[in-house]
């Protein structure tokens, strides 16, 4: 695994900033050097709140074959990396992110740290409605919550549910994933109170009525993971499936993206979840980063990104992010990218400019 070069290094490292930016703790800087939102009063006014949930799913001290300690640093080491940069200017598009945008870092949902270690139903649960807390707090201003994690259900149950629960007309889905996570039940506890990382969309679907399936667009699995009466289900309902072989023969990323109007059109809110393992070993960094996780035919940093960014242009209402591969500091660059490059979609869909 590469060795990440922590907090001194880091700052010691191609920083274009001084001392002077607001830090929630002495080695987490907020997202960018955006204000840091203490108070739920704090947020009024956002367009964007950036919350972290740094919860990793089951008992011990490790998952899918990688330390806990390693994947749990994730909301910490993104926002790290992510004060590297001058400004919330983006070159590409000649944009200002931040002119057009009231962006605030709302912190980390209060999530105690060994329930990522002492994986109860009752703890996990706790940790979720933590997560939800946070997330309706960033609704309930109008603002658009975007979710730091590591595993279900803070990572995607606690953001989609909420979405869903404030329209009473079709929500639809982006998903990035190597894997469905819809089986009917959550392996690690077998508790149906749990919408864990295998089974969380299952309950999601369960639990919100206006979330249709025929409004999911599932992109990046491949292989021999799953099975089959789970695939078939989910295409027989009307989800848009896109595999990655699909993608490579067929599609192209301008395919994929002109499908993710399945999930846009007709529909209330859209909620868009990554899950980075999706990138295989296809990402900046070695496969084998994400433990028993990796799979071939990954997806690119530039896929994700730009699939970020079109979620923005569309006008979602959420975005989240689970299994950021851990330990290797540019690949938490790519999660400052794709919520930068989807809160730059946002502002050109505000500025009249996002077609």
């Amino acid at each position: 695994m590469p060795h990440y070069p922590g907090w001194d290094a880091t700052f010691r490292g191609k920083v274009w900033r001084t001392t002077h930016f607001p830090r929630i703790k002495e080695d987490m800087p907020t997202f960018l050097g955006v204000p840091h939102a203490v108070k739920k009063s704090d947020l009024e006014g956002a367009d964007v709140v950036i919350i972290g949930a740094p919860f990793v799913a089951g008992f011990g001290r490790q998952y899918s074959g990688v330390d806990k300690d390693e994947w749990i640093e994730a909301t910490k080491r993104v926002r790290q990396q992510s004060i590297r940069y001058r400004s919330g200017y983006i070159q590409d598009f000649d944009l200002d992110v931040f002119e057009h945008l009231k962006v605030v870092d709302y912190g980390d949902a209060d999530i105690p740290p060994e329930t990522s270690y002492e994986g109860t139903v009752e703890k996990i649960l706790e940790a979720q409605e933590a997560t939800i807390e946070k997330v309706n707090a960033a609704l309930d201003v109008g603002a658009i919550p975007i979710v730091i994690g590591q595993n279900s259900p803070c990572g995607s149950y606690a953001v989609g549910k909420p979405i869903a629960d404030r329209v009473t007309g079709p929500v639809g889905m982006v998903s990035l994933d190597t894997h469905w996570d819809a089986w009917p039940y959550d392996w690690a506890t077998m508790s149906p109170h749990i919408a864990g990382s295998t089974n969380w969309k299952d309950k999601l679907y369960r639990d919100c009525p206006n979330m249709k399936i025929a409004n999911l667009v599932e992109i990046g699995e491949r292989g021999m993971l799953e099975d089959p009466a789970t695939v078939r289900r989910y295409v027989r309902e009307g989800a848009c499936f896109m595999p990655m072989w699909k993608i490579r023969t067929e599609l192209g990323i301008e395919g994929c993206v002109r499908n993710l109007d399945q999930a846009f059109t007709g529909t209330d809110a859209v909620y868009c979840h990554f899950d980075m393992d999706v990138l295989g070993g296809a990402g900046p960094t070695d496969g084998d980063i994400l433990g028993e996780l990796a799979e071939p035919i990954g997806m690119t940093d530039y896929e994700a990104i730009r699939l970020g960014h079109e979620c923005g242009k569309r006008g979602a209402d959420g975005l989240s992010f689970i299994c950021i591969p851990p330990g290797s500091a540019v690949t938490y660059r790519v999660i400052v990218y794709v919520m930068m490059y989807f809160m730059a979609g946002l502002a050109l869909r505000k500025l009249g400019k996002a077609a």
